[in-house]
């Protein structure tokens, strides 16, 4: 899970608390309806993130939630978060179940959209998009297809390893084994990134569902806009957008090259049977992909220039003094692996530094310090 960080407590586990013999609560990372995040410590593999489910349920809805890990331990993918452990712990309003997993310092691709106040730049937006693709995969090539349900810019997250970026897919609590019959699964997730079948019918979310919603995710970051938006909120269940015709990415973002841009419209149709029909087909397509060279992202609009200016400016020391906490840490023996994750932590929200910080970051993750 991300490094997204919202708090240094959270409501049912507090810091320092002890899970049990190994694991010891860091502090909180986020918290979802369902679910707080935490991140611990584990005494021998180091930083894992926490999922602590919020509320008592009934024996057959808990199991329902260790679903997710059930789910995680069978898919191994270097773009599938890793799951390492579940059971239940005491809180502060009584025993709850858990689930930990992979710590990914970098953040969600909302942190990367953020970053960058608009577009990202196209070839980090393709890179994404094939190993998202590549990830998902994995679960629609199952006998019985694993559907994930809630894909978003949440659910996607980024960090950086000795190759460069590393995506990860998260946040399976919704995912589903297809119905052997219909393939299909019922409805649920974000509305923002659902697609017009299962809006119009509640049912029928199939792996051709999550391949529109990994297209709603890079249209986003190629544009900083949502597919079919047209000024109405795309968080309604109106299917009145979708009568209106598709903007290619292009439209908004000229470094867009042409096989970019069919990839992603396809992947948007609004009939099911037009789109890719998995993400084994999107990510054969994607892996020719190359952005031009010295390509930029689509400008933002002069606010939110400003903005990001501003926060740069009034977070510049504090991300300084990470930044350089980090180094020193990296020179104790035993926390160059920390040392990369707070590094990591302290540029992912800057572009520029992340850029100024990246051969160092996926030096020390090799294990070299240089």
């Amino acid at each position: 899970m991300s490094g997204d960080t919202t708090s240094a407590e959270g409501t049912l586990l507090t810091r320092g608390q002890r899970i049990n013999s190994a694991l010891v609560v860091d502090r909180r990372l986020g918290e979802g309806a369902f679910a707080e995040v935490y991140r611990v410590r584990h005494h021998i593999l180091g930083w894992q993130a926490l999922k602590l489910f919020k509320h008592v349920a009934s024996l057959e809805a808990t199991s329902r939630m260790f679903d997710e890990a059930r789910i995680l331990s069978t898919l191994g993918h270097p773009n599938i978060i890793r799951v390492f452990d579940a059971g239940t712990v005491q809180t502060s309003e009584g025993v709850r179940g858990y689930i930990t997993m992979e710590y990914v310092a970098g953040g969600s691709l909302e942190r990367l959209v953020a970053s960058h106040s608009g577009a990202v730049p196209v070839g980090e937006a393709a890179a994404v998009l094939r190993q998202a693709a590549e990830g998902l995969a994995v679960a629609h090539e199952r006998q019985h297809p694993i559907v994930h349900r809630d894909l978003s810019l949440a659910n996607v997250l980024i960090t950086y390893d000795e190759s460069g970026l590393r995506v990860k897919v998260s946040d399976f609590g919704l995912a589903k084994e297809t119905d052997p019959g219909t393939m299909a699964a019922s409805a649920q997730g974000t509305v923002a990134y659902m697609p017009p079948e299962v809006l119009r019918r509640g049912t029928g979310y199939s792996c051709a569902g999550d391949v529109w919603a990994l297209g709603t995710i890079a249209y986003f970051l190629l544009t900083d806009h949502f597919p079919y938006d047209g000024g109405d909120p795309v968080q309604s269940f109106s299917l009145e957008r979708f009568k209106r015709p598709l903007p290619p990415p292009s439209t908004f973002n000229d470094d867009v090259r042409p096989e970019l841009d069919s990839l992603v419209t396809d992947m948007l149709r609004t009939d099911p049977a037009d789109r890719p029909a998995t993400a084994r087909e999107v990510a054969e397509r994607a892996v020719s992909l190359r952005p031009p060279p010295g390509a930029r992202p689509a400008r933002p609009g002069s606010a939110a220039v400003q903005g990001a200016a501003e926060l740069r400016s009034g977070e510049q020391r504090s991300v300084e003094e990470q930044i350089r906490a980090a180094v020193e840490l990296s020179r104790k023996p035993g926390r160059l692996a920390d040392a990369a994750n707070q590094l990591e932590e302290a540029v992912s929200r800057h572009p520029r530094l992340r850029e100024r910080h990246l051969a160092r970051l996926m030096t020390w993750r090799r294990g070299v310090v240089m």
